[in-house]
């Protein structure tokens, strides 16, 4: 839903008073948020296979395995680059743009998100957990050589280390791999400190660790808000929740927080 009614505007508007009155705000965003962007949505990595499955006859988690990446790369990689192909051309959209700003706003704003595409840091976000790490890293399996890259576009079929030779990979989490030590720590260390408000955006909370600052500002008291089409998981613990797409809400919300108030210098009587 993208139609925002009279009920949405008096979320809205309690949103953003959550928002101008808190001082430490954890954006927690999925697949939902970057499917403005265009992107599929299947977990944020395989939402070009439908029933879940590929033409190789295997299902898309087993391709997209850490496991098959030891036995078969090459396979592995046949499917990363047709995601990356697929996705290719999109950018940061306007939920990404505005939680990026609020951060250059107010500084204490921390982002928590599933997504591999990196458009959160393109947008300008700085404090972003990427707990799933980002496509355009690529890693040596061998000689640990890290490289950034805007595309796979030239990439070959099984890509190579230029220094050592070594099969390289994306720096993500591929499925059944366990999440990166570091980045579960600054989340963890995020957590002890608090928040005043915990924002999730379109996820649907399938993973715990996701699902876990939206439960610790229920057990807490932090305010908490729900913004996704779909009633979900997250839902469930939210103190406000907002049946619209990562877009249309946060553009609503920094209209809000931006607007002329009525007893400001020069605003219309």
């Amino acid at each position: 839903m993208s139609f925002v009614t009279e009920e949405h505007g008096r979320v809205l508007d309690r949103v953003a008073t959550l928002l101008s009155s808190s001082h430490r705000v954890l954006f927690v965003t999925g697949a939902g948020l970057s499917a403005d962007s265009g992107l599929p949505t299947y977990r944020g990595l395989g939402g070009l296979y439908e029933n879940m499955s590929t033409p190789d006859g295997a299902p898309i988690e087993s391709v997209l395995s850490g496991a098959m990446f030891r036995k078969n790369p090459e396979l592995t990689w046949k499917y990363l680059l047709q995601v990356e192909q697929a996705c290719r051309g999109a950018t940061c959209n306007a939920a990404h743009r505005v939680i990026a700003q609020l951060e250059h706003e107010r500084g204490t704003v921390t982002v928590l998100t599933q997504n591999v595409d990196g458009f959160h840091q393109r947008a300008g976000s700085r404090n972003v957990i990427d707990i799933h790490g980002n496509l355009h890293d690529i890693l040596c399996t061998r000689c640990r050589r890290r490289r950034q890259v805007s595309s796979y576009a030239g990439f070959a079929a099984l890509p190579r280390c230029s220094s050592c030779g070594g099969v390289e990979r994306p720096d993500v989490v591929l499925f059944g791999e366990s999440l990166p030590r570091e980045k579960m720590d600054w989340l963890m260390r995020e957590l002890g400190v608090g928040f005043d408000l915990v924002i999730s955006v379109g996820t649907s909370g399938t993973f715990p660790y996701i699902r876990l600052p939206m439960i610790r500002a229920q057990v807490y008291g932090w305010a908490s808000v729900d913004i996704n089409p779909l009633v979900n998981s997250m839902t469930a613990y939210a103190e406000h929740y907002l049946p619209l797409r990562a877009a249309t809400a946060c553009e609503a919300i920094w209209q809000r927080l931006h607007r002329p108030r009525a007893d400001a210098p020069g605003a219309s009587a």
